[in-house]
């Protein structure tokens, strides 16, 4: 594998000359308790080599039996993708060998696919949509896990031997593979995030996966090629392995278009191969040669039977579809009151099953949003964490929020002291009253000494209660600020500039 800087094409060079090409694999382990063909436990984080059986280590005369809640997860797949469900169809063994392949085949399906002919409707950050076409979606069981220990990087490169984990072998995999995607253009890499995004909001509502990318529960090949601009003819594409955060399939897109501008400005040709993508240095590097349909031959697996779900099943499972994301999302921004911008921040933070809960739980739209986008995202951000595993970790819940927000319109706490409040909470200090009671975060209810603070800040400052006097009422906010740092920020805001514009005949 090499591991040398290739040359890259600028970006918008690269698009002067070349109409990308973009095909994506995108591999879902289903959140089934059991693996595809044996009884095995499929629990994430397990010691290695404890979930296996001889099904799924492929001893000689082991007999694999089909999950029918894996069968049952990819037609809510393939329904809620737009597909049609065959009413027949079989697995095939795919041949070939690497060591975390215990049978030195894999059982997938191959020209029988449990749906296809689909698509997904991704709507882009300016409100666009562009509609992606869905080739097939099909049934298949994961492999096992190589790990190569004594280099560097973690990878087989450099390293001075290896280990496998059989664990992962055999879970329940959904591979869902688009149809090219042409047109995008200079939005290709952005069309590549959004795709991967929709598809991990709907299969998380259909709750076949916890769609967790960061553990490899999905993972996503990124197939692109480059057609010079009035060309016709696809060229040769290369395919980056288990690509696994939106962002990584945005940059990875984006790298890739500019190094196959590079080769083919240069006078080269591409190699059809695999590429390994690095998250730490953004770039890819050569894999193995890329292996075409034939290499692989495919035969019917002998040891299953068809798959032939009766068109009864078939709608009682289209009955239990959710609600498409894309429509509960416009349905809660409405309810919630939000601006698109609002919107599409607690999108891209991750945050609307959050919010969503929080203001299940009595909280307002606003407070829910300010609460856990503010402080709790940037720590959780720093730590490297979505804010919803930043939180569960932490023990912070909606009801912290509902009772933050509660001492707020209670009159206690203000803004200042409320921010306070929370950043206890982060730091383990307990509840917002129980933070607020042991820091002494109150407000100053004695009307008379809210008065003398006021009084004081007007004497020392004639030049700006002038200018109130005048009708400049604007620059009550500058005495409002004084009178905050006088009594030490437990003053309240609202009552200091009504008794400021009383004082200052501005009431």
């Amino acid at each position: 594998m090499s591991t040398a800087t290739e040359p890259v094409l600028g970006f918008d060079e690269a698009l002067a000359t070349y109409d990308p090409v973009m095909g994506l694999e995108v591999h879902v382990e289903l959140g089934t308790e059991t693996k595809m063909f044996c009884g095995c436990p499929t629990a994430f984080g397990a010691e290695p080599n404890t979930q296996t059986c001889p099904v799924c280590l492929g001893l000689p005369g082991a007999l694999p039996v089909v999950n029918e809640k894996a069968v049952e997860s990819a037609i809510r797949i393939g329904l809620a993708l737009n597909c049609s469900i065959a009413p027949w169809c079989r697995f095939a063994r795919k041949n070939y060998f690497y060591p975390d392949m215990p049978k030195n085949f894999q059982t997938s399906q191959y020209d029988e696919p449990i749906a296809f002919e689909g698509y997904l409707d991704v709507e882009l950050d300016d409100g666009s949509t562009y509609r992606v076409e869905i080739e097939r979606a099909h049934m298949e069981e994961d492999t096992g896990k190589s790990l190569h220990v004594g280099g560097s990087t973690g990878r087989i490169h450099g390293a001075t031997h290896s280990l496998v984990d059989y664990n992962r072998a055999g879970i329940p995999l959904v591979e869902i593979v688009t149809k090219p995607m042409l047109g995008a253009g200079e939005r290709a890499p952005e069309v590549a995030k959004a795709y991967v995004a929709t598809l991990r909001d709907l299969l998380k509502a259909l709750e076949v996966s916890d769609v967790k990318m960061e553990q490899g529960s999905m993972r996503c090949d990124v197939n692109l090629s480059l057609m010079p601009k009035g060309s016709a003819v696809l060229g040769t594409r290369t395919e980056t392995k288990n690509v696994n955060s939106l962002r990584s399939v945005e940059r990875a897109v984006r790298y890739e278009i500019g190094r196959h501008a590079a080769v083919l400005s240069g006078g080269g040709s591409i190699t059809q191969e695999t590429r390994h993508w690095h998250e730490d240095t953004g770039i890819t590097t050569s894999g193995r040669p890329k292996s075409d349909a034939d290499d692989y031959r495919y035969f019917p697996e002998p040891d299953l039977v068809p798959v032939a779900p009766a068109a009864e099943t078939v709608e009682a499972l289209r009955a239990t579809l959710p609600e498409p994301p894309a429509e509960r999302r416009r349905r809660l921004q409405t309810t919630w009151g939000y601006s698109d911008l609002e919107m599409r921040d607690v999108m891209n933070a991750g945050l609307l099953e959050l919010v969503e809960e929080t203001v299940a739980a009595g909280a307002s739209p606003a407070a829910a949003r300010k609460w856990w986008s503010g402080e709790i995202a940037r720590r959780a951000n720093t730590e490297g964490e979505d804010v919803v595993t930043y939180a569960e970790r932490l023990g912070v819940t909606p009801a912290h929020v509902v009772e933050l927000e509660g001492l707020v319109t209670a009159g206690r706490l203000n803004d200042s002291m409320a921010r306070q409040a929370w950043e206890g909470v982060l730091d383990g200090e307990g509840t917002p009253t129980a933070v607020a009671d042991a820091r002494g975060l109150e407000l100053v209810q004695d009307t008379g000494a809210l008065e003398a603070a006021v009084d004081a800040v007007i004497a020392a400052n004639p030049d700006v209660a002038d200018k109130i006097r005048d009708g400049k009422v604007q620059a009550v906010g500058a005495l409002i600020g004084q009178v905050m740092r006088e009594m030490k920020g437990q003053a309240d805001a609202g009552a200091a500039r009504t008794i400021i514009l009383e004082r200052l005949g501005q009431a």
